[in-house]
């Protein structure tokens, strides 16, 4: 069973520049600094393409977690797609949709996943893991949104 969500952006900048600021290692480090995640193995700098691997360390829940995520899907300047090959989860997706929208792009995030230890892990999806992970979405989109004007 997988808990999922999507997040709506309008920024104002062109789909292939909004791909490229999304796949950006450095943007993702600054857009996660209130969780102090960093790029720590793989790909620690510049842009994602399709087979590459990043591993990131950050503080979530008072916890230090890594997860390591594989570049599996990569059309520029349409959409790619990023998924966890190790970590805290059972599951984790990531859809990075770029489409052309009123003299900007819709950025449209489509995340999948499913936490691990069975029941309590479901309970927590429910509880609250689904919302914090879409709030940590909403807040990089806001935070790609402010940087990318400026990029």
């Amino acid at each position: 069973m997988t808990v999922s969500f999507t997040c709506r952006t309008h920024i104002g900048m062109e789909p292939g520049e909004l791909f490229d600021l999304a796949r950006n290692v450095d943007a993702h480090v600054g857009s996660m600094a209130r969780s102090r995640e960093r790029a720590v193995g793989g790909v620690v700098s510049g842009l994602l393409s399709e087979g590459d691997e990043v591993t990131w360390q950050a503080w979530h829940f008072a916890v230090p977690l890594r997860m390591s995520s594989r570049i599996t899907r990569f059309r520029f300047p349409d959409s790619f797609t990023d998924e966890q090959v190790r970590g805290p989860f059972r599951f984790f997706r990531h859809v990075h949709e770029f489409l052309p929208d009123d003299g900007g792009t819709l950025m449209i995030d489509r995340v999948e996943f499913a936490a691990p230890f069975g029941v309590v892990g479901r309970l927590a999806e429910k509880a609250f893991l689904g919302r914090y992970l879409q709030n940590l979405i909403e807040q990089r989109n806001e935070y790609l949104a402010r940087n990318g004007a400026a990029a």
